[in-house]
């Protein structure tokens, strides 16, 4: 690795640790060259499939949109960060296991809202009303009787 102070490429690690929750390892070098220690932090890279929208434009996936998504569903809701970070990486761990270079838009949606169905009917029901585009009273209705059988 390149010494960040001198440029030189020699460096040895001197010490190595994983991090408490072992989702990283951390490492001490020091340079062979000017002889100074710096630290390095490795992760795993995790690659998450492009995702295609309606108009079949491909964006790369954004875990924030996702968490925005849960966060203006479940505003004023009684549900916990954790309950939230759990769903969350519920959806990305199928994201990731379906293995596919791509996934339709309206896939994660659905993903979405079979999770808020779980965790709270009203979020569950915002977010399909616009989701789904609701564009009268009959179709929260029919979504509301849904959700109480």
């Amino acid at each position: 690795m390149k010494c960040p102070f001198c440029g030189h490429l020699e460096t040895q690690v001197v010490e190595t640790r994983v991090s408490e929750e072992a989702d990283f390892i951390r490492r001490r070098r020091r340079c062979g060259h000017c002889d100074k220690r710096f630290t390095t932090y490795e992760r795993p890279e995790v690659s998450f499939p492009a995702v295609v929208k309606k108009d079949g434009r491909r964006v790369d996936y954004v875990p924030g949109k996702l968490r925005a998504s849960f966060a203006l569903a479940l505003r004023k809701r009684p549900v916990s960060t954790e309950q939230v970070d759990a769903a969350i990486e519920r959806i990305e761990e199928k994201l990731l296991n379906l293995g596919a270079r791509e996934v339709p838009a309206n896939r994660i949606g659905e993903m979405v809202m079979r999770e808020l169905k779980k965790l709270d009917k009203v979020a569950y029901v915002r977010f399909a009303s616009v989701y789904r585009s609701f564009e009268d009273i009959d179709e929260f209705r029919a979504l509301v009787d849904e959700v109480k059988r």
